[in-house]
Order: structure tokens, then C-alpha cells, then sequence
């Protein structure tokens, strides 16, 4: 039995990655003296940040950046209880590889959500 949640639609789950992903980006590039000063090893720079900001963040207060703008938060699928730093590194891991953030189930959660015990909901 799992517990009940609001899903979110797939338009807010993307706009919250789209800035996260540009939060870390703009943070590179400030780094590095602007955009026209990026070298092409920035790419890596900013997967790295955005790791550790979605793990950091959700692991810590249950949402990213994106997620608390566009009004959604991450919980345990089982309860609705906050997650664990572990299912925050292994919800994180998957995601960055992309296929198993954007292949969803019935319950419309990604493959990075099943494997990590998570759901993203409205808060």
C-alpha cells in the first residue's frame, strides 16, 4: 500500500530541472568569468554541481531549488515521509543518466523514483 500523493505533471517536473540546470550553469560560468570564458571542461563542472545541489537540497529539505518554485517536494513513496540521504544519492545517480528520469509507470514516477523509494508531489 503506498502512501496517497498529488502527482505532478510533467511540464513542472521539467521546468524545475531546466533551473536547476541553469542555477548551476550560472554559477559555472560567474566561476569562470562568463560564458565566453567557459573552457570545454565546464560541461562536467556543471553535472557535478547539479549533482551535488539536487542531492544536497533534497536530502536536506525534501526539494530543489526548482522543485520549491515550481511547488513540489520529494517524499518516500511508502508513507509520504521525508527521505534518507541514501535514497536521495541513489534517486540523484539515476537521475543524471537521464533514460531513467523520463521512463515513468502507472503511478507516473521515473525509474530514479521506483529504484530510490521516492515520489516528487505538490506541496
Amino acid at each position: 500500500m503506498s502512501y496517497p500523493f498529488i502527482r505532478t505533471t510533467y511540464g513542472r517536473r521539467m521546468g524545475a530541472l531546466a533551473l536547476d540546470w541553469l542555477a548551476c550553469y550560472a554559477i559555472v560560468a560567474a566561476f569562470s568569468g562568463g560564458i565566453g570564458q567557459m573552457s570545454p571542461n565546464s560541461s562536467l563542472y556543471v553535472l557535478a554541481l547539479f549533482f551535488a545541489e539536487v542531492w544536497i537540497l533534497t536530502a536536506l529539505q525534501g526539494a530543489t531549488l526548482g522543485h520549491r518554485l515550481f511547488g513540489m517536494k520529494v517524499v518516500r513513496f511508502e508513507d509520504g515521509g521525508a527521505i534518507s540521504a541514501r535514497q536521495a544519492f541513489i534517486r540523484t545517480a539515476l537521475l543524471v543518466l537521464v533514460v531513467t528520469a523520463v521512463t515513468f509507470d502507472e503511478n507516473g514516477r521515473g525509474i530514479h523514483e521506483r529504484l530510490s523509494g521516492s515520489v516528487l508531489t505538490r506541496s
